[in-house]
């Protein structure tokens, strides 16, 4: 049980750190917000109150440090530096090794963590011995109030008795109260029944605390943040000063927990002479037991495994729909066929739900990526800003997974070999300081992301140049500009001379074109000198199951995803023209075309009855000539096996209502394949 705790714990403080980041980010560009210090301030108060209570107890000391070097800058006790931010990004990652390994067992580890301690604790002791309060006035002998803004509660802890089989310890609880600030506690246990009737593991005490801190409610409330549920908290705020020093409180809890009464807010008032209005209170009291009734649950965590198996579900239903569809078609019966119909309704509301909850924001490895630039432009001396325009933009799991080496490769290089040193941009009329912009958006269904530098750019002429010293371009041949900047995903292309502009750390731009078609994805490069340079990437939102059209070509049948195609034209309303170019006129516009059957190598020749398909490719349009469209098909996409997983020209494969394979064709990379042809020498 205690395991499947520490997994959530686990879980959830990866979620925090993220938060935690991110806000770290923030902080670093607008060093005075006492929102973003106090949103850090609370995620590494989660961290170290969750580490004690699972049993993270390394995690929990080494982030009780960090605490402390955020409570004296939310307190004004210390200036938040650039040596500060780098030192808890530092932090952040010996958390992360922490979660991933538990509790430090080598003393190599453990004196590393020990050496890191003693840097944090440098930073925060160079105040601490400055800080001091001012007392305003006192009475007999005691400190009654500060001006330092500080706020003293009565607090009451009431845990169920079976708190401590849950892995949780009630006195971590009264140690993050002592941490927030100056307490004294007051601890009954009228509950303890008779030694034949005591339970070692059950809980009979509860507690009362009279803080002085200056957090919020807010702020208190989040220690008991895992304990909600387990226990009874009661938090009033009193309209006092600072009385915990007082002797008379001090006589007071002493006098509660002799006679195991509890202390009444009016009680700790008179000492302090208030003249509190107890409506107030009250009033607040009550709003906030019914905030605690009307909190609903609008979100719940779930493991990806989970959601991989409904998906595989999902898919298997919608393969035997089709089978289904096709029994009704032959068997002919009203009946059955209105049923086969409902369940084709139902089964495509399951498949898009599916998908729905299958989806997973960008946002989520963006932080990955905004460290690796802030990182690397430190060690490179260089300046560099890194914009994020649509992190919310949701992409299927599998795909950001299979989606997150390319981008590290890409933004690595424009931060390495795409943006200048500071001297170099100013001597060429530039800001010192360069930009990287990671901007994702719709784009009808697929999903574009674009990395854009403003750095040196790269020279078409050069890249035409080399390609044709390496055999890959034949020098007659005549390029657009794109064409020349695709010459760059060839294999074998990259060279040490271009790679300070393209490649680097000796991976070509092919091996990341390679992984995004593995996706289903297309890239392009556009570039200009001394301007910058973007790398496009244009991803479908999901692999697993899409709308496609079925079509025949000889015994063949095969399936073209429904998003990329944009008409088909029956072959009577096509003028063929110079078929030696593959061009046609459809109206007063001429297209390029591919007949599908040289690509598959097929026999059969032209029947007549052949027709054209117009589908997107980039910014322009290409027909594919088939022997017949069959229909629309709801296509469960499998992948292929080993034998097959390099054909160019197929992505995957389904199977149909009869039991036979239809092979899913890759739109774009049967154009690409087929354009590259002309490029390449002829040997």
């Amino acid at each position: 049980m205690i395991d499947k705790f520490r997994e959530k714990f686990v879980e959830e403080s990866l979620d925090n750190i993220n938060d935690l980041e991110e806000a770290l980010f923030l902080l670093e560009k607008d060093m005075h917000n006492r929102e973003i210090i106090e949103r850090i301030f609370r995620a590494m108060h989660s961290l170290k109150g969750g580490g004690a209570m699972f049993g993270f107890n390394h995690l929990s000391e080494f982030t009780h440090h960090l605490e402390t070097v955020f409570d004296l800058v939310r307190n004004d006790k210390l200036a938040v530096t650039n040596d500060i931010i780098s030192l808890t990004f530092e932090a952040i990652d010996q958390i992360k090794h922490l979660l991933q390994i538990g509790d430090l067992t080598e003393k190599a580890d453990i004196a590393n963590q020990a050496a890191f301690i003693k840097r944090i604790q440098a930073v925060s002791n160079q105040e601490e011995s400055s800080a001091s309060t001012t007392v305003v006035g006192e009475s007999s002998g005691s400190q009654v109030a500060v001006s330092d803004g500080s706020k003293t509660f009565l607090i009451g802890i009431k845990p169920n008795e079976d708190i401590l089989r849950n892995g949780t310890n009630p006195f971590y609880l009264l140690d993050d109260l002592h941490a927030m600030g100056e307490a004294k506690v007051a601890a009954f246990a009228k509950g303890i029944p008779d030694l034949g009737q005591f339970q070692p593991i059950s809980n009979f005490c509860y507690w009362q605390v009279v803080l002085n801190t200056s957090e919020s409610v807010n702020d208190i409330k989040d220690v008991f943040i895992f304990v909600e549920d387990e226990c009874e908290i009661d938090i009033k705020e009193l309209k006092v000063g600072n009385i915990i020093k007082s002797e008379a409180l001090d006589e007071l809890v002493n006098n509660s927990v002799a006679d195991q009464t509890l202390i009444t807010k009016e009680q700790i008032e008179a000492i302090g002479g208030s003249d509190d209005n107890d409506q107030d209170d009250e009033k607040r009291d009550a709003k906030r037991k019914v905030q605690l009734k009307e909190h609903k649950i609008s979100s719940i965590r779930v493991n990806s495994n989970k959601i991989d198996d409904l998906v595989n579900l999902v898919s298997e239903l919608v393969t035997i729909q089709a089978q289904l569809n096709l029994y009704a078609e032959k068997d002919g019966n009203g009946d059955i066929v209105s049923l086969a119909e409902n369940i084709q309704k139902l089964s495509r509301q399951l498949r898009d739900n599916a998908f729905e909850i299958s989806l997973i924001p960008l946002q989520s490895e963006l932080m990955r990526f905004q460290r690796l630039v802030r990182d690397l432009s430190k060690e490179l001396n260089k300046e560099i800003e890194f914009v994020i325009e649509g992190g919310d933009i949701e992409l299927d799991k599998n795909i950001i997974e299979h989606l997150t080496d390319p981008l590290l490769h890409i933004i690595r290089n424009s931060v390495d070999h795409g943006i200048e040193l500071p001297e170099e941009r100013i001597k060429n009329g530039k800001s010192p300081k360069g930009t990287i912009i990671f901007k994702a958006f719709y784009s009808g269904a697929s999903v574009i992301v674009q990395v854009i530098d403003d750095g040196k750019g790269i020279d078409p002429d050069f890249i035409r140049a080399k390609a044709i010293s390496k055999g890959l371009l034949d020098e007659n041949v005549e390029l657009s500009r794109k064409e020349i900047f695709d010459l760059v995903f060839l294999s074998g292309f990259s060279t040490k001379e271009v790679v300070s502009d393209v490649s680097g750390r000796g991976v070509g731009m092919d091996v990341v074109k390679k992984k995004i078609g593995e996706i289903r994805g297309e890239v392009s490069l556009d570039s200009k000198v001394g301007q910058g340079t973007t790398l496009t990437l244009e991803l479908p939102m999901t692999l697993s199951i899409i709308d496609g059209l079925l079509v025949k070509v000889a015994n063949n049948q095969y399936v073209i995803p429904i998003a990329n195609i944009e008409k088909i034209h029956a072959i009577d309303d096509v003028n063929f023209g110079n078929t030696l170019n593959n061009v046609v006129s459809i109206g007063d516009q001429q297209f390029p075309y591919i007949d599908v059957r040289d690509v598959f190598e097929c026999d059969t020749a032209n029947s007549g009855g052949e027709q054209l398909i117009l589908v997107k490719f980039e910014d322009r349009k290409v027909g594919l000539l088939v022997d017949q469209v069959i229909g629309e098909y709801q296509t469960v996409v499998k992948p292929l096996g080993r034998f097959l997983k390099k054909q160019e020209n197929i992505s995957g494969a389904t199977i149909m209502g009869d039991g036979s394979i239809a092979l899913v064709i890759d739109t774009n990379r049967m154009i690409h394949s087929n354009a590259a042809k002309k490029y390449r020498t002829k040997k």
